[in-house]
């Protein structure tokens, strides 16, 4: 069984106020009559799921194309939490014994994509301080931040630099079973970038 956890990427999709939202424009079109089809994509990196790269929210950090590819394939755990909009998660807020070293939270406080709210649950310092400790090296949210929107000094993303932590965001959970599953969420090559989109699904043998 694959989940396709990724937004769909058009016009309509909401990004971080102040950042690009994506535009295609068509270079060449066949059924203008052109030999081929060919597009033109422009928007933020940080659009739809995506990964920050730790250059994203540390001086010192490595671009995107110099994060290790492994960590964003291979064994992850789904956790489904209840926590009210706006919330930061805090560790009591996890009732369920890590068994990834890839964590990715569904607080379902974000549910339409194309509708950007500033009410959406993120992580806590002290969430990343745990996951740390039980040697999480990813860890996954499906809202557009780790951090709440008008966190100040984004806490979050500074204590994911301090843990070596990399961070996937705005990905999709609602079909999704708490459990453990396969991450595939490849990012590309982009020399220089703070970050990169990706086509995050989770393989898993759940039906």
């Amino acid at each position: 069984m694959i989940y396709d956890i990724s937004p769909v990427i058009d016009a309509e999709l909401r990004v971080w106020p102040g950042d690009v939202p994506p535009t295609r424009e068509i270079q060449s079109d066949i059924a203008r009559g052109d030999l081929v089809t060919q597009s033109v994509l422009r928007t933020t990196v940080h659009v739809g799921a995506h990964v920050d790269a730790p250059s994203h929210y540390g001086v010192t950090g490595a671009t995107i194309d110099r994060c290790e590819v492994d960590a964003f394939i291979g064994p992850c755990q789904v956790i489904r939490v209840d926590v009210e909009p706006g919330q930061a998660l805090q560790p009591a807020d996890v009732r369920t014994t890590l068994l990834a070293d890839r964590v990715l939270f569904a607080t379902g406080t974000y549910p339409d994509p194309r509708e950007f709210r500033e009410d959406f649950a993120a992580l806590s310092p002290e969430l990343l301080d745990v996951l740390a400790a039980n040697r999480v090296r990813l860890v996954g949210i499906d809202t557009p931040s780790v951090d709440l929107f008008r966190a100040d000094g984004l806490p979050v993303h500074r204590r994911a630099f301090e843990h070596g932590m990399l961070l996937l965001e705005g990905i999709r959970l609602e079909a999704v079973p708490d459990g453990l599953h396969e991450l595939i969420a490849l990012p590309l090559r982009l020399a220089g970038f703070d970050g990169s989109p990706v086509r995050a699904v989770l393989r898993s043998e759940h039906a």
